[in-house]
């Protein structure tokens, strides 16, 4: 997904601007996929599947997928279940939420995804309250609401009876649900409008998004067996995403969640999959010499005409700085280097790609890709001038308080350096007509600030702004 003139521009997440049509009062046109991750009970996905079949949004424009994640017996659909409605089996070379969900978006036919747990009962409008919000643009992610009741005795009939008529709260007692653990937060941050990092509520019973932005981002991390809604509202959120958490989009989750049950227990089953892909949660990487999968920042570094010492002494001061999960690019032709034998020396850049060629922090790359997704902060200076110990740390405790996407900084002998959000980068690829600066784009939707240290503010905004301001435009 790159440049749309039609996509409004968005300031941080706050989607105030947009004013989606009242329910019942518009005439949706998109094509929704609802995905039902599945495994094992059969009774509660028949709840599931009545509810589907009772929503307003047009049937003719949703279709139903149960992904059934290897149940035994397998899955079967019920009779009382939505128009266009069918069931695929996963394959046999993963498990979990993730792989069922990315085997469903793969045979689905809808320009929206609708991830729904089979154990949800959604009122009768949820979907055309979501679904409308993505008739506005391409690149938000909307969040349903949910109340958590123990599973009453039910009948499919019943629910499709009642979600029809708009009686679901008369016919489930909901004197004793308990709220979603998110919706205090949602309420607090005024629809996480003013939230830093939004992609937090982006919990999983109910998420949408447009199946293009799903694909842009990489789906879901089929390895990430808890969190994994989490670990890819964080990859959206450096895609650009803006979150909608509707809360009028209303559903029952039949059965306590895990987290109620037994919280301290649910939370170190996801910790390990969140520390090594989400590094924005810096608490969970407080171990020093462990090396993550996900670095915090990416630093590039331009050695084209560099001598091979000059480059390894700002190699080395970038790696064992203050912040340790750091990966370094240097940027060089390196393709263009002769191979088989020679007797001439080596060259300069040579010696680097043999020194560092196996390093897995040091990247060699011929271009600097557009951004540096998923890291969520990347770093470029003059490779003639070391980073200080502690200017990494310094310039992103700047750039986490005031929410800026790119900050210049003026170095000690009068050299620019520039340290970006990847998100803000994300969100002007995706919003910028061509040709336009991105830095330009990146100032309307997420601010930019020149710095003369990682301290002081200065008013030379040019030498690195030009150099920058058309870089990463290819797709």
């Amino acid at each position: 997904m790159t440049g749309n003139a039609a996509r409004p521009r968005i300031r941080h997440n706050d989607y105030a601007p947009l004013t989606p049509a009242e329910p019942g009062e518009w005439t949706p046109s998109l094509a929704v996929s609802v995905i039902v991750p599945a495994y094992g009970g059969q009774h509660r996905l028949d709840l599931a599947l009545a509810a589907l079949a009772a929503q307003s949004y047009p049937p003719g424009l949703t279709e139903v997928i149960v992904v059934d994640d290897g149940s035994e017996p397998p899955l079967r659909l019920p009779e009382l279940r939505p128009e266009r409605c069918r069931v695929i089996r996963t394959s046999p070379d993963g498990w979990g939420p993730a792989h069922a969900l990315n085997a469903g978006v793969a045979v689905a036919e809808g320009a929206v995804i609708q991830r729904l747990d089979a154990d949800m009962v959604p009122y009768r409008e949820h979907l055309e309250v979501l679904l409308r919000w993505h008739h506005l643009t391409d690149y938000l992610v909307t969040i349903g609401g949910k109340v958590f009741v123990p599973e009453p005795p039910l009948t499919p009939e019943q629910v499709h009876a009642a979600v029809g008529a708009g009686t679901l709260a008369e016919l489930i007692d909901l004197t004793g649900a308990m709220p979603s653990s998110t919706e205090k937060t949602i309420k607090r941050l005024d629809g996480m409008r003013k939230s830093r990092n939004p992609y937090h509520v982006c919990t999983g019973p109910t998420m949408s998004l447009h199946r293009a932005f799903y694909q842009s981002a990489g789906g879901f991390d089929a390895e990430v067996h808890r969190g994994e809604d989490t670990e890819f509202a964080y990859r959206l959120a450096q895609a650009g995403a803006v979150f909608v958490p509707d809360l009028a989009a209303k559903a029952v989750h039949l059965g306590i969640p895990a987290q109620r049950r037994d919280r301290e227990a649910t939370i170190r089953a996801v910790e390990p999959y969140l520390a090594h892909r989400v590094p924005l949660r810096r608490e969970l990487r407080k171990e020093r010499g462990r090396g993550w999968r996900v670095p915090y920042i990416e630093v590039v570094l331009d050695v084209g005409r560099a001598g091979e010492l000059v480059a390894r002494e700002a190699i080395e001061a970038a790696l064992n700085g203050s912040v340790p999960d750091v990966v370094v690019t240097l940027v060089a032709p390196w393709s263009s280097l002769p191979h088989g034998r020679s007797e001439e020396p080596a060259t300069e850049l040579e010696l680097l790609a043999a020194g560092f060629q196996d390093d897995p922090r040091v990247r060699l790359a011929d271009q600097v890709p557009p951004t540096a997704f998923p890291v969520p902060f990347r770093y470029t200076g003059p490779v003639d001038t070391p980073l200080a110990p502690d200017t990494l740390e310094r310039l992103t405790k700047i750039m986490t308080a005031d929410r800026t996407g790119l900050l210049y900084m003026r170095l000690p002998n009068g050299r620019m350096a520039a340290l970006e959000r990847t998100e803000a980068v994300s969100r002007a690829r995706l919003v910028a007509l061509a040709e336009e600066p991105l830095t330009q784009v990146i100032e309307a939707t997420h601010g930019v600030r020149h710095a003369t240290s990682p301290t002081g503010d200065i008013s030379d905004k040019q030498p690195l702004r030009d150099r920058l301001a058309h870089i990463r435009q290819s797709p």
